[in-house]
């Protein structure tokens, strides 16, 4: 399938206006190593800080998801690269899967190749933002 095609199936998604800031910079300089992040930045409604729902996946939100592939429940805070821990459940954003979380709501669901490049739905069951974000 076409990136264009799989890019309009993906679900809308919003940032706030200090994390599109971040992320955009950091999305740029990291280009080479990163899957979709600066995509996702570009299709999302960026928002002011307090105008972005709770229930939203933002920086420093620890996210309950579905792998729907793997029917696994996992639970993540998305972090930036300096902090990430997979042992300690801290997935850095550059990361297929935090760059496939950031902006969606629970309940969302999208489609997003992981490392191997297979397609994986990931649905978004619950959202917890932490006071840094």
């Amino acid at each position: 399938m076409p990136s264009s095609a799989i890019a309009s199936a993906r679900p809308p998604i919003i940032i706030s206006e200090t994390d599109a800031d971040r992320l955009y910079l950091l999305a740029e300089r990291a280009a080479d190593r990163t899957i979709g992040l600066l995509e996702e930045l570009e299709r999302a409604r960026v928002r002011p800080d307090h105008h972005v729902p709770a229930d939203v996946v933002g920086m420093n939100s620890t996210v309950d998801f579905l792998d729907e592939a793997r029917g696994a429940i996992r639970t993540v805070r998305l972090v930036y690269p300096a902090q990430a821990d997979i042992e300690a459940g801290k997935v850095s954003v550059l990361t297929p899967i935090g760059a496939a979380l950031i902006g969606l709501k629970e309940g969302q669901s999208i489609r997003w190749p992981d490392r191997e490049g297979r397609s994986r739905d990931l649905r978004v069951l619950k959202v917890w933002r932490s006071p840094e974000a």
